[in-house]
Parts: C-alpha cells; sequence; structure tokens
C-alpha cells in the first residue's frame, strides 16, 4: 500500500486514469451506455483503441487532439475569421 508520504502536491496535475487509459478517452462508454447500438460500441472501441495507440506513441490525450485537428484541417490555419481580420488603415496622412 501506498504510503501517505508519497501523494504530493505535484502530482495533483497528473492526468485521470480509467485502467489503461486517460479518462477522457472512456467519454465514449457513456455513450454507450445512453445509447446501446453496434454503432456505438464499434465508435467507443475505436476511439479507446486509437487513444491507447497515440499514448504508446508518445502523444499525451491533449496533442493526439491536437495533431488529429491538425490532420483533418491543415497545418495553416488564421488565428481570426476572415470576416474578423481587420483592414490596415493610415490615419498618419
Amino acid at each position: 500500500m501506498a504510503d501517505i508520504n508519497d501523494y504530493h502536491w505535484r502530482n495533483s496535475m497528473r492526468p485521470t486514469r480509467f485502467f489503461a487509459f486517460d479518462s477522457r478517452a472512456a467519454l465514449g462508454v457513456v455513450l454507450v451506455i445512453v445509447h446501446i447500438r453496434l454503432w456505438t460500441i464499434l465508435l467507443a472501441l475505436v476511439v479507446i483503441i486509437g487513444f491507447w495507440f497515440a499514448e504508446r506513441a508518445g502523444y499525451s490525450f491533449d496533442s493526439a487532439c491536437r495533431r488529429i485537428r491538425t490532420l483533418l484541417l491543415g497545418p495553416k490555419r488564421p488565428g481570426l475569421a476572415i470576416k474578423a481580420n481587420r483592414k490596415l488603415v493610415d490615419y498618419g496622412k
């Protein structure tokens, strides 16, 4: 059993785990419990196994989500929407 001295404040930022998986990847299990269908079971398994493989490759859950977003959207994304970009104005005249 772990000693009380093994718990330290620096361990408070460690990710929560659901067995061997990050707990956020286990949200698919909640979806399966709410909506029991074959496709939700398969989707949950694919997501959990996919993030497990990403974790084995050295990605954390957050960085794996960012990597998937980069693969889907491309590496070049503006910080603002096109409508939100302002036109350059020269007030020096």
